[in-house]
């Protein structure tokens, strides 16, 4: 097996979140195929206990500490150097060193890079160099500052257009820029023409085995409950907005029509004002559960009403795989194959939100969540999703170009 370094901004286990469960995913598939030399961060003091099982796929590992509070500060010096905060964001001199050892020891080859800020580590002459930007982020940070007042609005503005800029620097610099979406990568396309040709993309995928249907699950919810469920890490803004929006605008007029619905909020790290929700009748915020897979059985609908996304939810997919109905905003459908009326239900603003939860409540449609299974399994299943991103990495190697600065 060859030698192949794997640079990472946040450690691949658990697979509890949308780029962790990509990053693991992508992780297990190379160690296949490769030895693999790991260098990641470490950003939440509960993943420090995972540490020996992403070990065991590696060849070698680094993992850095990275303290969030920490890393904002930090990270606002870019500010005034007129560079991505981000970059700044993921900067550590230990990671750099252990890299720089590895590339030579080992005579590197072959680079993966999972996440813009982390082109910033490889720049190694000769090897070939595939980048897995996921989504594109500054148009992410676009959408915060469209959102958000002054002064958090010209402070995203300012990120969306300088990681822009550093996102084409790289993807310049690559042998490959590959996204989670087809609609991702016509996005980047469009942003950066000049590297239109070497732009692509590999959905995510699902393991159908773990996210199965299975209504033997013990359900959590009391007897008579129809639970709306949404999963999702409950620090991230997107998600945030999106259970506000629903808990307070569009569940006061579902529970009116069917008073047993019961709008459960499951994810960790619920944000203040995610926990202020509890109080509102008939939602449920659980915080980090052992498992959401009983939340998703029990689910007599499971919504995405996201109003900010980028990439492919896998949220949805998930809820899909589990035979669930699924109501979605065009924004959490963006990237999925899937049929609106067929495989899950498509609502265009809050009121057909509503509207399409309470049909489904009160007309439960099994065999859309039967649809809902079998295109998951038809075109989800992560070896063939990840079996493109070898045969990129095998082809051939050109000069590589520096891309340590912003």
């Amino acid at each position: 097996m060859d030698d192949l370094l794997l640079l990472v901004h946040r450690i691949p286990y658990p697979p509890n979140k949308g780029d962790k469960i990509r990053s693991y995913h992508l992780l297990k598939h190379l160690a296949q195929h490769y030895r693999v030399h790991l260098a990641t961060f470490v950003d939440d003091d509960d993943d420090w206990q995972h540490v020996p099982r992403v070990q065991a796929l590696c060849a070698s590992s680094h993992f850095a500490r990275l303290n969030p509070r920490l890393a904002r500060v930090r990270s606002l010096g870019a500010l005034l150097a007129n560079r991505s905060l981000s970059l700044d964001y993921y900067r550590d001199a230990g990671l750099a060193r252990w890299v720089a050892a590895t590339v030579r020891d080992k005579a590197i080859k072959r680079v993966l890079v999972f996440s813009s800020p982390m082109a910033q580590y490889a720049g190694v002459p000769g090897a070939r160099c595939v980048v897995d930007f996921c989504d594109v982020d500054s148009d992410k940070w676009r959408q915060y500052a469209d959102k958000k007042a002054w002064p958090m609005s010209a402070l995203y503005a300012h990120e969306a257009r300088q990681l822009l800029r550093y996102e084409r620097k790289v993807a310049a610099a690559s042998d490959a820029a590959l996204f989670v979406s087809r609609p991702e990568a016509e996005l980047f396309k469009q942003l950066a023409p000049e590297v239109a040709a070497k732009t692509g993309f590999f959905n995510n995928g699902v393991d159908t085995e773990y996210f199965s249907p299975d209504p033997a699950t013990p359900t959590p919810f009391r007897a008579g409950e129809q639970a709306l469920v949404f999963c999702g890490a409950m620090d991230y803004w997107p998600n945030i907005d999106a259970v506000t929006w629903f808990a307070r605008e569009i569940f006061p007029a579902i529970r009116a029509r069917h008073p047993q619905a019961l709008f459960a909020i499951v994810g960790a790290r619920p944000a203040p004002e995610v926990l202020q929700l509890a109080a509102l009748p008939g939602v449920l915020v659980t915080g980090t559960v052992p498992d959401v897979r009983p939340y998703v059985a029990h689910a007599a609908v499971c919504v995405a009403p996201l109003r900010i996304a980028r990439g492919i939810q896998n949220k949805v997919l998930e809820a899909m795989s589990m035979g669930r109905t699924v109501v979605v905003t065009p924004q959490a459908l963006e990237g999925i194959e899937a049929l609106p009326g067929r495989d899950l239900l498509l609502a265009e603003d809050g009121e057909a939100v509503g509207a399409r939860v309470c049909a489904a409540l009160a007309s439960p449609d099994a065999a859309m969540g039967r649809a809902a299974r079998d295109l998951v399994e038809r075109l989800y299943g992560w070896s063939s999703n990840l079996a493109p991103v070898v045969s990129l990495l095998e082809q051939g190697t050109p000069e590589r170009k520096t891309w340590n600065q912003a």
